[in-house]
């Protein structure tokens, strides 16, 4: 089983592939996208379409995978998965959707792509905390960062949602308690599948999976162990 990770704006797969260790037999993978990282001379998308098909045209994901995203992250894994249904091919057995409003929803940000580096540090301030501090300190970070997360900005603003059928995989939706996105934001992901649903409050705000990573690396392992387990009918068994 692979699962593939999905970083929030301006995040490094650095975050997730240190849970290889930590998530038996189960191979971690983390998607770095152009303009970020070890691709930071690439330049970033700024449509989520035009990302999604270039990643499932680049991408062999197996047969036996899932999905992990954060944020940002949490669209873009929706979004592969529904591309990978309409195209035929293999789908996530699960979907983890963390930190992120249902796509349905009204945008409940401020369009802050376009702004000055100063505008934009203070827009970003509320959500990065101290990265923003960081920022505004060091001009060199400032140029390998804010490129990025400016495009990654980008992918939410021009994001055109479209009513599609429910996906069959299960789904596990995760958020911070303390954060400001309320229960309904994340129920409302409930919709988007005929499979198994669940969603699970962790202490913390908007980065709480830094906190409560082995909470939320629990949660994960279980449901796939529960994936990778094949169901038996009671009809097929003999007394």
């Amino acid at each position: 089983m692979r699962l593939f990770c999905f970083p929030h704006s301006g995040g490094s797969v650095g975050e997730y592939v240190r849970w290889a260790d930590l998530i038996p037999d189960i191979e971690v993978w983390g998607v770095q996208l152009p303009g970020r990282g070890s691709r930071a001379e690439e330049a970033p998308f700024t449509r989520i379409r035009e990302l999604v098909d270039a990643l499932v045209a680049a991408v062999d994901f197996g047969t036996r995978f899932a999905f992990f995203g954060h944020s940002l992250g949490a669209l873009v894994a929706f979004e592969t998965a529904q591309r990978l249904k309409e195209l035929g091919r293999a789908m996530p057995d699960a979907l983890f959707l963390s930190a992120a409003p249902a796509p349905q929803l009204p945008p409940r940000a401020i369009p802050s792509s376009h702004l000055d580096e100063a505008g934009l540090l203070t827009a970003l301030e509320p959500t990065y905390g101290e990265l923003i501090q960081e920022l505004r300190e060091d001009a060199e970070l400032r140029e390998l960062l804010l490129p990025g997360l400016r495009a990654d900005l980008s992918l939410v603003e021009s994001y055109p949602y479209e009513a599609r059928a429910p996906l069959p995989c299960a789904m596990t939706v995760t958020g911070g308690a303390q954060d400001d996105l309320t229960r309904e934001e994340l129920e409302a992901w409930r919709v988007h599948t005929t499979g198994p649903f669940e969603l699970h409050l962790l202490p913390g705000g908007h980065f709480y999976l830094r906190e409560q990573k082995a909470a939320l690396l629990r949660i994960l392992g279980e449901t796939l162990l529960r994936s990778r387990s094949p169901t038996v009918s009671t009809k097929d068994l003999k007394p």
